[in-house]
This record gives structure tokens, C-alpha cells and sequence, in this order.
């Protein structure tokens, strides 16, 4: 979720407590009675003939119709920008300065160490994504180990693939997670003669 719409959000919620809260009190004072004495022309009982009368005419169902289509659209706006996104986009690297940014793309690095991960013998498959948690950015790898892989070459291979992955991002607040699931039947493999 963006600052404009955090922005508009806090907008809205003030909007519409005080609008609330001033309803609520005209409401009460008109029930006490004391409505009167701030506002001279409050009526002493509501007629609804006037919203009667709107109703009837030709043009309210079109000028609903189009009310109703805005407050959909508005409603599905506010529902699709407030879903949580956990992926980072392009970030700045050291050196960035006023004369010029270096920015690059983590999806690209993270992508290219699940690649060379599962290279190595005895990890099936790998993959990755690059998501911000709790204020640190993180390429969380997933890979699947063969049930008779050597588990020391594996950790070696994602300790030197997270190393490599920290230098490539270059960042302090970059960290790596991999983590690893066996899977359940070895693949078979053709023999060569």
C-alpha cells in the first residue's frame, strides 16, 4: 500500500468520523428538542415527500445507475490498492547519488541463484522471489533436494549461492532464506552403458 493511498485513507476515515459525529449530534439535539436554539428554521418533524417526488422522476433511475457504477469502481479501486504487496521493485545501490541512481532489479539476481542452485547434484529443482519482511528485504529460495542427495555438498551450495547473492545486491539490508524440502521418491535416472 502507497503513502497516497495511507494518505487518502486517513483522509477519508477523518471525513467521515466528523461527518458522523455531527450527524449523531444534530441527531440528538433534534430529538432533545434543543436543535432550535442553534438552528432556528429545524423543522419539528421530517416530511419525506420531497425524496418521494425525486424518486418518480424520469432522470433518477439513469443518475442511481451511474452513482451505483461510480461507488463500484471507487470501491474496487480502494480494494485492489489496499491488497498487500510484498514484492520490492528496482532498488538503489551504493553510489547512487544527485548526479545519477544505479539502481537494479532483485528479481533478476534472485532468479539467477535458484537457477545455479539447482545445478547442483542432488537439488532437483529451485526457485525464488524477492519480498520485504519486517523492514529487511529477502530472496526467499525454495529448493527441492533428492532423498539420497549429500546434504554437505547441498549446504555448501546454498551457503555459496546466498554469499554470492548478498555481494550481487550489495546491499546491508538484503538477506537470503532458503529453505529446503526432500522430496519423497528419488527421480529415476537413465543409465548410460
Amino acid at each position: 500500500m502507497g503513502r497516497a493511498v495511507l494518505g487518502l485513507d486517513r483522509l477519508a476515515a477523518i471525513v467521515v468520523g466528523l461527518v458522523l459525529l455531527v450527524l449523531g449530534l444534530a441527531a440528538a439535539a433534534w430529538g432533545a428538542g434543543w436543535l432550535v436554539q442553534v438552528w432556528a428554521a429545524a423543522p419539528q418533524q421530517l416530511t419525506l415527500q420531497t425524496a418521494t417526488d425525486t424518486f418518480a422522476t424520469a432522470w433518477w433511475p439513469w443518475a442511481a445507475g451511474i452513482a451505483g457504477a461510480v461507488c463500484i469502481l471507487l470501491a474496487l479501486w480502494w480494494l485492489l490498492a489496499h491488497l498487500p504487496r510484498r514484492g520490492v521493485g528496482e532498488l538503489s545501490l551504493k553510489g547512487s547519488d544527485k548526479s545519477g541512481r544505479l539502481l537494479i532489479d532483485p528479481a533478476g539476481a534472485a532468479a539467477t541463484a535458484a537457477d545455479v542452485l539447482a545445478e547442483t547434484p542432488g537439488i532437483r529443482s529451485a526457485s525464488s522471489r524477492v519480498v520485504r519482511d519486517r523492514g529487511q528485504l529477502v530472496v526467499a529460495v525454495k529448493a527441492t533436494v533428492e532423498p539420497d542427495a549429500d546434504l554437505q555438498s547441498v549446504v555448501t551450495a546454498t551457503d555459496d549461492v546466498a554469499t554470492d547473492l548478498a555481494q550481487v545486491l550489495g546491499r546491508d539490508d538484503a538477506r537470503a532464506r532458503v529453505r529446503l524440502s526432500v522430496a519423497r521418491r528419488a527421480r529415476h535416472r537413465t543409465r548410460v552403458r
